[in-house]
């Protein structure tokens, strides 16, 4: 703004004067006006997805996913049994069904569905962690077993969201947040042996409590279509790494709005234990329910409350949105159909992820 010196000095008429601040004030409006509409969240409606009378069959639908022809791949963690469901039919077919012995699945606690449709369920028979590749039809390809137990970091409305519950496969590896690795990514092959780790641990400031800098070290790990990876992590302050197809970093970002304002102001100082076949860990809630990264390289954070924030490719937040289908839903899984489409758990709903004209 230009003071009484400046003006003196530059001899700027009165008339000049008043343009300059009326221009400097309309800048600010508007800008005060962009920022405000930038914060307003976007509704984006359901546009299908799996009938309600189908859905409403399962006992508790944890994913989904579509293939190309339209078929959804659901994961029923509850009744330890894969399904599928084609376009037009009117109930689900079992392709995966209980049991402990190769080739079924008892315990499952984690899934996922590769680009070709071939699929891989994480199961614990016996306590015993064990990992099977599917073809889409639900024949075998292989698996392993795990040595030792799987430790459970971080848990979610009875979800393991660390370690190989937070697996994504992409045809040929699986990719996991395994801290206690050293690193924030483990990505290991059909065979079960590691081929790499990548991502450096974070400070936490708890590096004394192991298990709980562990689980503040816990994440989603987000394959990007346009190449490389996301490492989201869960709890503690929100955040993200983008890493290239190497494994290297290339940049990291801290997640925020007014809609995290309450969890960072309420973020606990002490963590409370749980007693486990692994001793005590410490309870942890995340503050991430899901994410998932679009065609084009944007991610797709969604939070514990029911908003989603959209970053492009080069980490800056572009928006913020909500799901609506029946209700508000607060997403626990995300993912993208070969249509571009978002399809979020709970309820396995199709968004478009475009609203109106303009939006990218």
């Amino acid at each position: 703004m230009l003071n009484a010196e400046v003006k003196a000095e530059l001899k700027v008429p009165n008339s000049l004067q008043h343009s300059a601040l009326s221009i400097q004030h309309c800048l600010l409006a508007l800008a005060l006006v962009g920022s405000a509409t930038a914060r307003q969240p976007e509704t984006l409606r359901s546009v299908g997805g799996l009938p309600a009378h189908i859905a409403g069959r399962f006992t508790e639908l944890t994913l989904c996913r579509q293939a190309a022809d339209g078929t959804f791949v659901v994961f029923d963690r509850r009744s330890h049994t894969v399904f599928s469901v084609a376009p037009g039919a009117d109930e689900p077919r079992e392709i995966i069904q209980i049991g402990a012995e190769p080739g079924r699945i008892l315990r499952p606690y984690a899934f996922d569905v590769a680009p070709d449709g071939s699929f891989v369920v994480a199961d614990a028979p016996g306590g015993r962690g064990r990992v099977q590749f599917f073809m889409p039809s639900g024949s075998r390809l292989g698996g392993f077993a795990l040595p030792g137990r799987e430790v459970s970091l971080v848990t979610f409305e009875g979800l393991v969201i660390s370690g190989l519950g937070s697996l994504v496969y992409n045809g040929r590896s699986i990719f996991v947040s395994r801290p206690e690795s050293g690193s924030l990514v483990t990505e290991l092959g059909v065979d079960g042996v590691s081929a790499r780790t990548f991502g450096e641990l974070r400070a936490t400031g708890h590096e004394q409590d192991r298990d709980l800098h562990l689980a503040l070290n816990s994440g989603l790990v987000v394959i990007n279509p346009e190449g490389g990876f996301y490492f989201v992590f869960v709890a503690g302050v929100p955040m993200f790494r983008r890493y290239d197809a190497s494994g290297a970093l290339m940049f990291e970002r801290h997640i925020e709005g007014a809609e995290l304002d309450d969890y960072m102001r309420n973020r606990p100082t002490t963590w409370p234990r749980r007693k486990t076949a692994d001793g005590e860990l410490p309870v942890v809630r995340p503050a991430i329910r899901a994410a998932a990264a679009d065609a084009s390289g944007s991610l797709w954070v969604s939070l514990d409350v029911p908003y989603t924030y959209v970053y492009d490719r080069k980490g800056d937040k572009q928006r913020v949105a909500q799901f609506r289908a029946a209700g508000l839903i607060a997403p626990t899984n995300l993912s993208f159909t070969h249509k571009a489409r978002i399809l979020a758990t709970p309820g396995c709903f199709l968004f478009e992820p475009r609203v109106g004209r303009g939006l990218f």
